[in-house]
């Protein structure tokens, strides 16, 4: 069986080379040749990552993963899984995944795909081409951004949102298309930003959760044992990259600001950033922009239903009720 896969955003991600690859592209070997996948990045295939959706659909790749807010034109619950502020702890952001998974497949099934495991990046911080101290300092800046609740807080900051894929950032950065970014931590670093950008916040807006979704009709043909060897690769495909995000959140900045010894996972910058440490102030605020401009934003756009799904699973997780 062959099977096509387009998955992380760059090949330089750290959840491509050390887990992707180690797990997919190197499925042939691990079944005696029974499941072979053929691996690319969005980069690779030109793509923008709001296409996956589309692409599993129509059948062009059986599994593709993307970033559930660039997604969730389609789907609009994507976005509630990880809107900007909700979640400060990677602990709380599994949570939330874990108990939105089987409400999300049941409006991706209308479109014939089915997400397997949801995963989050490292956090998702600014990245700015010059000085900043605090939120405040962003007042007036293009910001790049990626969904629609990071729209929604970077405008609350009194920021330009500026919508740009992925690879396109690093040019939009040296030319002063965008005066900052945001991505995670050691995607920032795989992807170069600290030649084109001089200061890091340690603050996690978001975790840009992410998911691994299959063609429904296919998977549902699969043979049995096929399936269960699939479903296994992904349990521990998921452990990985919920463990990435983690330590790599950490990783990244040290890699990013030149800390030799506790740069690990990423390539170390050649000109090293300054990060920009948090208060507990700031991290209040942006709770308090999550729930009072954030999170009514989403429902919404998603509507009634999303207020309830969210007030019955998720704010137990996050603390912040709708409405309330």
């Amino acid at each position: 069986m062959n099977i096509v896969a387009i998955t992380q955003p760059v090949p330089t991600n750290t959840q491509f080379t050390m887990v992707d690859v180690p797990y997919l592209r190197e499925m042939g070997a691990r079944t005696n040749g029974r499941v072979n996948v053929t691996l690319a990045s969005h980069a690779e295939r030109n793509l923008s990552g709001a296409e996956i959706v589309r692409l599993v659909r129509s059948g062009q790749a059986e599994i593709g993963a993307g970033t559930l807010s660039t997604l969730s034109g389609d789907v609009p619950i994507l976005d509630g899984v990880d809107l900007s502020g909700m979640a400060p702890k990677i602990e709380d952001a599994r949570r939330i995944t874990e108990e939105l998974m089987p409400i999300a497949n049941r409006d991706l099934e209308r479109f014939g795909v089915r997400l397997v495991i949801m995963y989050p990046f490292p956090a998702q911080v600014l990245f700015c081409r010059s000085a900043f101290r605090s939120l405040d300092d962003l007042r007036g800046r293009k910001i790049r951004t990626f969904g629609a609740s990071l729209v929604d807080l970077v405008g609350a900051l009194g920021a330009q949102p500026v919508s740009i894929g992925f690879p396109e950032v690093y040019s939009a950065l040296e030319r002063g298309v965008v005066d900052c970014a945001v991505t995670g931590t050691g995607s920032g670093a795989a992807a170069r930003w600290p030649e084109v950008s001089t200061h890091i916040s340690d603050l996690p807006l978001s975790w840009a959760v992410a998911g691994y979704m299959v063609n429904f009709a296919w998977w549902n043909r699969l043979d049995p044992a096929v399936r269960a060897h699939l479903e296994a690769t992904f349990k521990e495909m998921s452990d990985r990259l919920w463990q990435l995000g983690d330590v790599g959140t950490r990783d990244g900045i040290d890699c990013n600001i030149g800390n030799r010894e506790a740069c690990r996972l990423n390539q170390l910058a050649p000109r090293p950033m300054t990060e920009v440490k948090s208060t507990p102030e700031e991290a209040e605020r942006l709770r308090g922009i999550f729930q009072r401009t954030v999170l009514p934003n989403w429902v919404g756009r998603c509507g009634a239903r999303c207020g309830e799904i969210y007030n019955q699973v998720i704010a137990p997780i996050s603390g912040v009720r709708f409405g309330g």
